[in-house]
């Protein structure tokens, strides 16, 4: 088995985007896969594979895991992936990702010709497997597929083509169109939990928009914490100066030392906050505070001149 990554966060780049690979390089993700399947039209697939093995060999990656995702194993393109992608990028390459697997024995075809690879480079470290869940067959398979090869270092939930591949009406957030009761992807989320944990990967289940659901008390707890999944949280180099921050706790901000009451009539303090340097919140004012207004009445003040009849009288 495959010593465990971290996984706080997987930023997806475009393979065919050398600006963006650089950019990658330096965003201080956990990982970084390079995607040769969605993020490339069909006419630059081949094309964006030297740029891959480019950014992968060339680039400062630093503590970055390095990834590619290939193209699916019922594409043309899925074997000159591999191929090209290993014998090009040798040691700098750390995972190669998955899409779409069905079967447990889509995953061992990798494996195989993986092994084949690194005995023909000399390789001296072994190159690591992340696999996609998102058919409803892989689905019904993801108990077999954790345990195909023990080069499976984690298993993916993919929401999206996991609903057009089971007819599902959801929108753009593959969040339900309609009222659902609860979560609409628990069971299907779990069952990648289940099959990671027992097959000894880590599960990634990255977020929807439906993250929390409130509780009587107005609480709201993560649903992937409570399922026991390490997803991460996913984006473009554009979107993300610091993918790594979705797993950091928040800084403290309450409860913040109140400052002392003020005196009725007192003068009026300086601003709190950072401007006014000390951490807190002033209290509102009230009919006592401040004492006059711009007119120098009190607030709520009535003078004799101000009275009027009362209407009809």
């Amino acid at each position: 088995m495959q010593a465990l990554r971290a996984r706080r966060a997987e930023l997806a780049t475009p393979a065919s985007s050398e600006r963006m690979c650089e950019r990658a390089a330096t965003s201080g993700a956990d990982l970084v896969f390079l995607d040769l399947e969605d993020a490339c039209a069909p006419l630059a697939k081949e094309g964006a594979r030297a740029t891959a093995v480019a950014a992968l060999t060339g680039l400062d990656w630093g503590r970055t895991a390095r990834a590619v995702r290939i193209n699916g194993l019922d594409t043309p393109w899925c074997h000159g992936d591999i191929i090209e992608v290993v014998t090009g990028a040798r040691e700098a390459l750390d995972v190669l990702i998955v899409p779409k697997a069905r079967t447990a024995r889509d995953v061992w075809w990798v494996d195989i010709l993986l092994t084949q690879l690194e005995a023909k480079l000399g390789l001296r470290r072994r190159v690591g497997l992340e696999v996609l869940i998102e058919e409803s067959e892989g689905l019904s398979n993801a108990a077999a597929i954790a345990r195909s090869s023990d080069r499976l270092e984690a298993i993916i939930f993919g929401a999206g083509d996991l609903s057009a591949s089971q007819r599902a009406r959801v929108d753009g957030n593959f969040d339900p169109a309609g009222d659902y009761p609860g979560d609409f992807w628990h069971f299907a989320r779990f069952q990648v939990v289940t099959a990671a944990r027992a097959g000894g990967s880590t599960p990634s289940t990255p977020r929807t928009r439906r993250t929390r659901t409130p509780t009587a008390t107005g609480a709201a707890p993560p649903r992937r914490a409570c399922s026991a999944s390490t997803g991460s949280g996913r984006s473009t180099p554009t979107r993300s100066r610091s993918p790594t921050r979705c797993s950091r706790p928040p800084t403290p901000r309450w409860p913040m030392p109140r400052p002392p009451s003020r005196p009725t009539g007192g003068p009026r303090p300086k601003a709190w906050g950072p401007s006014g340097g000390t951490a807190g919140w002033w209290t509102p004012p009230t009919c006592a505070w401040p004492p006059t207004s711009s007119t120098g009445r009190r607030c709520g003040e009535r003078r004799p001149g101000d009275l009027r009849p009362a209407a009809g009288a």
